[in-house]
């Protein structure tokens, strides 16, 4: 893959050629011009420069380039030609990321950021693309791909936090990313944070105000930010899977009625193999997550997806079935979903039905390397 800045063509202008573009250009300092091919280097005219080739130039060098001598200097100009170009830019970021243009959305914040190192929006709209990116990865198996997104935005969130002045988006899009990472201390830490510095009162942060005391609530009443808890999701990390449940059932003793607990339980028997104990948590998981009525159903589309993993290692595919077809009411795309549907369908000798659904995968993640070697197309 050819690095960005080889595109790019240094070039200084006359004074004279610098006064047409712009009063204020320093003659003697190069400027970076953006060139799509080798050729056009080649056959490169001066006389041919347009500003917006410079300015291309320039964010190229924002995003790829930080440590170029003259990049005070670019940003000096550009902020004078383009003072409005954040919401510019960060619209066309948004539009790139529902696209699923992940590297081009990256590419135009990674300018952005480069531009203005100390715009905390910016690199918050980075943290939540690399976010965006992770689930995306994840919805695909993609999960070394995935951890490394996370990775990302973790990094990203942690220089936030530190911004002076603090900014109470940080904290609560933070919150939310490091309840998704199950780390319930940090995000307790960050909701209350995020509740002593909230000042504004628009629409949008006392929705934000009020979710903050919604999850703050649930941490402190299912007792998430427990020791114990903590140190069975770290257990799980290590692949520690006994220590996991030792240390998950010793929680439960104290909230025998948390959700998240039987779905831990669940997932560190289920890597032990123990299939029914695995699958008697889960059911309990789905239960409680039925009777909560969460208006997230992510949860409760996981849960019956690894129960139906598990009816499926007990030979019960009627109810494995079932529980993957409550899961995809849920979640239509889910590609772990449609690729089990197709792995039980497998199972009972159903290979046209099989082939149908691996087929479906591929029309949602053409590199899916289980539907590929399924269909005999690796």
């Amino acid at each position: 893959m050819q690095n960005p800045i080889d595109s790019l063509l240094y070039v200084k202008l006359s004074a004279e050629q610098s006064g047409k573009i712009f009063e204020g250009l320093d003659s003697s300092i190069p400027l970076p011009i953006q060139l799509s091919e080798l050729n056009e280097k080649q056959n490169f005219k001066a006389e041919n420069i347009k500003p917006e080739m410079i300015l291309a130039g320039m964010l190229t060098v924002f995003a790829y380039d930080r440590e170029n001598t003259n990049i005070q200097y670019y940003r000096k100009i550009f902020n004078i030609l383009r003072p409005d170009i954040r919401k510019e830019m960060t619209q066309a970021a948004i539009i790139k990321t529902r696209n699923s243009d992940f590297d081009m959305a990256e590419e135009i914040l990674l300018s952005l950021e480069g531009l203005n190192p100390d715009d905390g929006i910016t690199k918050l709209n980075l943290a939540l693309l690399m976010e965006e990116r992770a689930q995306y990865c994840e919805m695909r198996n993609l999960f070394e791909e995935g951890l490394s997104f996370n990775k990302k935005a973790e990094d990203l969130y942690s220089e936030l936090i530190s911004f002076e002045p603090p900014i109470p988006a940080v904290f609560f899009n933070a919150a939310y990313f490091f309840i998704k990472i199950k780390n319930y201390v940090k995000a307790k830490s960050l909701l209350e944070t995020y509740s002593a510095i909230e000042s504004d009162t628009s629409e949008t942060a006392e929705f934000r105000k009020n979710k903050a005391a919604e999850m703050l609530k649930t941490i402190s009443e299912q007792a998430l930010d427990d020791e114990l808890f903590q140190k069975a999701h770290k257990y799980i990390d290590l692949g520690e899977e006994e220590k996991a449940a030792e240390s998950i059932k010793l929680f439960l003793r104290k909230k025998p009625k948390v959700w998240n607990a039987w779905f831990l339980l669940g997932w560190a028997l289920r890597r032990m193999n123990r299939w029914e104990d695995a699958h008697a948590s889960f059911l309990k998981a789905v239960e409680l997550l039925e009777l909560a009525e969460i208006s997230d159903k992510s949860p409760l589309c996981e849960a019956y997806n690894e129960l139906a993993i598990c009816s499926m290692e007990l030979q019960a595919f009627s109810e494995a079935e079932k529980y993957l077809i409550n899961a995809l009411s849920l979640d239509s795309e889910n590609i772990k979903i449609i690729s089990n549907l197709g792995t039980l369908a497998l199972k009972q000798g159903k290979q046209e039905e099989a082939e149908a659904f691996f087929r479906t995968v591929l029309e949602i993640n053409p590199d899916d390397k289980i539907a590929l070697s399924i269909l005999g197309k690796d």
